[in-house]
């Protein structure tokens, strides 16, 4: 028996939190606003606009051999403070124009003002969500974010789940505390594993198997980006095969214009380790970005863990008017990642909180992806996009067997927790489950995007057709922990699946103001599953089947005046059962049925004026029938003899989502700057139908209850503060309201830990940072992560409480040249 001390369990409720949030920021400007301010402030004031005097909105402004830096909003216009005295030297970027380089005079106790005007050209082709023309999230029909690397860097992340906590209607929940698999939940769906989201790197699939295992194991490094997008309107019908939970793309670096070297190092407690050079540069028509990342830890929460990750891309101008783009990568992940985690009246007592429970566990993840991207621009208005891509990723996995209680005749070799307490311990067998999976996935995609006049009215028509191959060969080996990755075969099997897709959409252009764009997109999958062993024994069991979906999809804008515009739209929703469900290991149908849903939104983006803008978004998902996570990945649901997915029945999501921005310039003072960003989620995911699941030996009706991890409320607060001579400062909050881990909503939690509410809570992270002066392109930062020590559950999964990190401090230097 192992005594451990109790320690209160710390839960905070949902009135607390506007008036936390207000106090204490308040408090840190009182505090921040003594710092000195003997350096007068100078700025720079412009406008980035193209050939024909249009906005660019997003275009990246940087000074040259520096990190400062910005970007342009909505009207095209740029601000730039904390400049001395002198020339600088501005590199304005934007994708798909020429980068430019303007010199500009700064004079102290005086604003200078330029204009840049940026002509097009032929950029790294690859495929993105949102774009880069003028007006671009008026051409997405539906709602849509972009955070920036100038952001992503702002975060000082140490789990990547931090960024997306930024976005509405974003459902982040961490696993290890690390972000190294990503669960994210978009408007109310289950995040285990990000599979109800479509996810993408450069425009390519980067799950294990697109259809028929779109689980996140391997999730790309924030660390290595330069933006992510997200898509949750009708827009995402471009892509697939999911489109009811929304599209993720991960935006890597482009090769630079000139030679251009990148260091990024950030260390912190428990050996904790990020270190990322880059090097780049474009000599005639070629052009090359090269990135090399290791991440490690010791002890960072739960987790002991090393990775590396190398990525390349080369671009080449092959002619006037086309341009070929390579990206390859290479990444390689070892950590003592695992499934289980504390039980109920372990968490209660407290004490083992960041134990490694199951030391022995080891996961490793390797992959290998090689993409091309060709485009042939046949004239101003049309273009032909052609990307092939293959990538294979081995997910093995080594986890110890144990039970809740003792069973008689059965030996353990550890035991962890409280033997004499109901719950309070666990006991390991000599014996591990190694779970080895191996993925191909290689795919073509020819796009052909076209803008056109029908009479007087404009046409952007996007059309395409794709063909997509997957593999998946997996196998179950019993072990002893001595040896974990040797021992006797149990299981093995091969999936493969063959899908062909084909998609059109076209934005009509009814007056300058308002625009229509319909879309559809057809999806058609054949895949079958060999068992070659089950249990111990050869077996010979084959069976396939097909699918075939026609997914509709609208959306308009209306652009109100400068800077505003209301959208909406409705789109079918879909998504492709897992091969392994649909097909059971007798060879026969499951009937698991595929994930269908209306998806309907109506919003508003407005620039109300210089300082402010302002998102506001309603959403309603209305699913026939949407699939329950049931694997040892989620906890088992509670429902009883089912493994991996299960038909859940008719659900109904409906919310609102909101974003506010406030960038006060020199509004506090002549010589700090404050900019406040949040985001505000409400929603309401429930059961809308009869359902029954089995109970305490009894039949229950779950009509009416919440959906598992699919919180009321999610808030997120961003307060920055740009003090003179480069220093600036952040404070961040995140709210997430109470959930529950289970379909029954049991407020008490379950023996085991996997079922019960999980509390509200809300958590305080800052940071400060400094251009170092006298050192071009130097800057050194600090962040500290939960910021009061909260303790607080962030999940039951997989297979039992999960505690969010500790206070947690790091430390970081960029240099750029």
């Amino acid at each position: 028996m192992i005594a451990v001390n109790k320690t209160k369990r710390i839960l905070i409720p949902s009135r607390r939190l506007l008036s936390s949030v207000l106090l204490i920021s308040v408090v840190a400007i009182l505090m921040l606003l003594p710092v000195s301010l003997s350096a007068q402030q100078i700025a720079v004031e412009g406008r980035v606009l193209n050939e024909k005097g249009e906005p660019l909105t997003g275009a990246n402004i940087i000074v040259d051999k520096t990190t400062t830096g910005t970007t342009s909003d909505l009207f095209g216009n740029f601000y730039l403070a904390g400049l001395p005295s002198g020339t600088h030297r501005l590199v304005v970027s934007y994708v798909g124009y020429e980068r430019k380089e303007k010199q500009v005079q700064v004079t102290e106790g005086e604003i200078s003002r330029v204009e840049v005007i940026l002509s097009k050209t032929f950029d790294m082709p690859q495929i993105e969500l949102i774009g880069a023309r003028p007006g671009r999230f008026e051409r997405v029909p539906g709602s849509a974010s972009l955070i920036t690397s100038a952001e992503i860097s702002e975060v000082a992340a140490v789990s990547s789940q931090e960024v997306f906590r930024r976005i509405s209607g974003v459902h982040a929940v961490e696993e290890e505390g690390l972000g190294l698999r990503a669960n994210i939940g978009i408007r109310g769906l289950d995040p285990d594993k990000s599979r109800t989201v479509l996810v993408l790197e450069d425009g390519i699939p980067v799950a294990l198997a697109p259809y028929g295992e779109p689980e996140m194991y391997y999730t790309p490094s924030m660390d290595r980006m330069a933006g992510v997008e997200v898509v949750k309107g009708s827009g995402s019908i471009l892509f697939g095969p999911q489109t009811f939970g929304g599209v993720i793309n991960y935006l890597t670096a482009d090769p630079p214009a000139s030679p251009t070297t990148s260091i990024h190092l950030r260390g912190g407690q428990s050996g904790f380790f990020v270190g990322r050079i880059g090097y780049g540069t474009t000599v005639g028509n070629a052009g090359f970005q090269v990135s090399y990342l290791r991440k490690q830890g010791n002890n960072v929460g739960l987790l002991d863990f090393g990775l590396n990750d190398l990525s390349a891309k080369f671009k080449l101008l092959t002619g006037d008017r086309s341009v070929l783009g390579v990206k390859m990568g290479i990444y390689d992940e070892t950590s003592n990642s695992t499934y289980i985690g504390l039980t109920q009246s372990m968490y209660d007592n407290g004490g083992l909180d960041f134990t490694h429970l199951a030391p022995d566990d080891q996961l490793s993840i390797r992959r290998y992806s090689l993409s091309a991207t060709h485009d042939v621009f046949f004239s101003d208005n049309l273009r032909l996009r052609t990307t092939a891509y293959g990538y294979t990723t081995s997910r093995n996995w080594s986890r110890q067997d144990f039970d809740y209680s003792p069973v008689a005749g059965r030996e353990y070799i550890r035991t962890v927790g409280n033997t004499i307490q109901p719950g309070g311990a666990i006991w390991f067998r000599d014996q591990t489950g190694n779970r080895n999976r191996q993925f191909e996935v290689a795919g073509i995609e020819p796009r052909l995007t076209a803008n056109f006049e029908i009479g007087n009215t404009p046409n952007e028509l996007d059309t395409g057709v794709r063909y997509l191959y997957e593999r998946a060969f997996e196998q179950r080996i019993d072990g002893r922990v001595i040896s974990p990755t040797t021992g006797s075969l149990r299981d093995d099997e091969i999936r493969t699946g063959h899908a062909i897709s084909g998609y059109v959409q076209n934005k009509i252009g009814f007056t300058d103001r308002f625009s229509v764009t319909p879309g559809i997109r057809i999806e058609s999958f054949r895949y079958s599953r060999e068992i070659m062993r089950l249990n111990f024994n050869d077996v010979a069991v084959t069976s396939d089947d097909y699918l075939l979906e026609v997914i509709p999809g609208a959306g308009f804008s209306y652009i109100i005046g400068e800077g505003s515009s209301i959208f909406g739209g409705i789109h079918r929703g879909f998504g492709p059962p897992r091969v392994k469900d649909a097909i059971s290991s007798s060879g026969q149908s499951e009937e698991l049925d595929a994930e269908k849903s209306w998806n309907m939104e109506l919003g508003t983006r407005s620039r109300l004026n210089r300082h402010v803008s302002l998102e506001l978004t309603g959403f309603w998902l209305d699913f026939s029938n949407q699939v329950i996570p049931v694997s040892e990945s989620s906890g088992g649901q509670g429902v009883p003899g089912a493994s991996g997915l299960t038909n859940g029945g008719a659900t109904r999501h409906l919310g609102i989502e909101s974003g506010l921005t406030i960038d006060s310039i020199n509004l506090l003072s002549d010589d700090v700057r404050a900019r406040f960003k949040g985001t505000f989620t409400w929603t309401n995911a429930t059961f809308s139908e009869d359902r029954f699941v089995m109970s305490g030996g009894e039949r229950v009706n779950v009509k009416g209850n919440k959906l598992p991890y699919a919180p009321e409320y999610l808030v997120n607060g961003v307060l920055d503060l740009f003090l003179p001579s480069g220093i600036e400062t952040g404070l961040t909050a995140t709210y997430i309201a109470k959930q529950y881990g289970d379909v029954l909503n049991l407020e008490d939690g379950s023996l085991n830990g996997r079922q019960g509410a999980i509390e509200s809570y809300l958590v305080l992270d800052a940071r400060a940072s400094i251009r170092l002066p006298g050192v071009s392109g130097l800057s050194l930062s600090l962040a500290v992560k939960n910021l009061l020590d909260e303790r607080y559950i962030v999940s039951r999964r997989p297979q039992g409480i999960r505690v969010g990190l500790p206070r947690f401090i790091t430390a970081g230097l960029d240099f750029k040249f």
